[in-house]
């Protein structure tokens, strides 16, 4: 019989190869078929149109990282325009996309203004509340004075910076997945601009995975897979509001609150970590008037 224990080097040249391009392929392949099982598993357009809408946001991750083959390093002033961008976007997308209508679905639900506001103000407390749990909950890179010490820094907080994404891709899948969902006004720009933002920011965690020597391949996958976190959370999402219309404000004030979370306590302070104050304003701007664009333009 033959032995199936391949040795590690055979696994990890199968890894840096060809084999890994083949594997990136059979994921995309298998989550396009669980698009179509899903709607005939659940019966529901809404939720097969919100894991549809979250695949195009994580494969989009995916996409935005392969010029990692070519581009072995971004400097830190691209890398910092690049994520103000995203945070603009983001930032956009929550007041137009997740805001707006949750505000509008609760003073329907409550019948007054307050009660509205209300909702949405808890909604938001709830999300933020979350994202701070699990983020307090990551593990610090600890700061040493020798110098046999600094590659090992290094190499935990970019794995650190990894995981942050990874993390905050939930959210953003939620977003999605809920506005998808419900159809609620600007889904489609809001889908369209997470995809946007994810492109630039699956370039950076491949580049990051370079700088502390993983092959192109391997970072590139790697990078794919941060964003295949937003389908869970679309899927999550969808299935939520699906079952219980009556959440819908909740879940949009929620996903507002996550992200606007994630946007001040990570990815501002990661864009100016560099000195780059501002080039991440601009990227911000940006981001903020391509976000409205969308939203105007979109349905």
């Amino acid at each position: 019989m033959a032995n199936l224990n391949l040795p590690r080097t055979h696994l990890n040249r199968w890894i840096e190869g060809s084999g890994l391009w083949l594997t990136l392929a059979a994921a995309t392949g298998l989550l396009f078929i669980g698009i179509q099982t899903g709607e005939i598993v659940f019966q529901s357009s809404a939720i097969a149109s919100a894991l549809a809408a979250t695949l195009i946001t994580a494969l989009a991750t995916g996409a935005g990282a392969i010029p990692a083959l070519f581009l072995r390093k971004i400097s830190d002033s691209l890398r910092d325009i690049c994520l103000g961008f995203g945070a603009g976007v983001m930032l956009a997308a929550s007041f137009f996309s997740l805001l707006a209508p949750a505000l509008v679905a609760g003073i329907d639900q409550s019948g007054n203004a307050l009660g509205g506001i209300a909702i949405v103000a808890a909604g938001l407390a709830v999300g933020a509340l979350l994202m701070f749990t699990s983020f307090s909950r990551l593990p610090k890179a600890k700061h040493t004075t020798r110098s046999s010490a600094v590659s090992q820094i290094r190499i935990s907080r970019t794995w650190l910076f990894v995981f942050a994404i990874t993390l905050h891709n939930f959210p953003e899948g939620l977003a999605v997945g809920v506005a998808q969902a419900q159809g609620t006004a600007g889904a489609d720009a809001l889908t369209f601009g997470i995809a946007l933002q994810n492109m630039p920011e699956g370039l950076i965690v491949a580049t990051a995975l370079l700088g502390i020597g993983h092959s192109p391949n391997k970072a590139i996958l790697l990078a794919f897979l941060t964003g295949m976190v937003e389908p869970l959370g679309g899927l999550f999402g969808a299935t939520l509001v699906t079952i219980a219309t009556g959440i819908l404000p909740w879940s949009l004030a929620f996903a507002a609150g996550a992200m606007l979370y994630i946007i001040s306590n990570d990815i501002i302070p990661e864009s100016r970590r560099h000195g780059n104050k501002q080039l991440a304003t601009v990227g911000i701007f940006a981001g903020v008037v391509v976000m409205m664009l969308l939203t105007t333009f979109i349905s």
